[in-house]
C-alpha cells in the first residue's frame, strides 16, 4: 500500500513504534535524501534499536538514528 492511496499510514506506524516504548514527539515531511523526520523519545538506545530492527526488517523503510543530548545535559556530563 502506498502513501498516495493511504496517507494516514504515516501516523498509523506511530502505534507500532509505541509498542517498543518509544514515543513520537514530532513528525515532519522533508525534501532531500529522506522523506520524513520523526523526533522520538525513548527510555534508552536499546528501545530505539529494537524498534528500528522491527520496522526496518519489513524492507519498506530505511532508518537513520541520531541519538541526541540536550546541550545543558552534555555540559553537565563533561564537568
Amino acid at each position: 500500500m502506498t502513501l498516495k492511496t493511504k496517507p494516514e499510514r504515516i501516523t498509523e506506524v506511530n502505534k507500532e513504534v509505541e509498542k517498543h516504548g518509544v514515543k513520537v514527539l514530532e513528525q515532519y515531511a522533508v525534501l532531500g535524501p529522506y522523506d520524513f523526520v520523526s523526533l522520538v523519545e525513548a527510555p534508552d538506545n536499546e528501545s530505539v534499536f529494537k524498534m528500528s530492527v522491527d520496522l526496518g526488517s519489513r524492507g519498506t523503510i530505511k532508518i537513520l538514528s541520531m541519538p541526541a543530548t540536550k546541550i545543558d545535559d552534555l555540559i553537565k556530563s563533561l564537568k
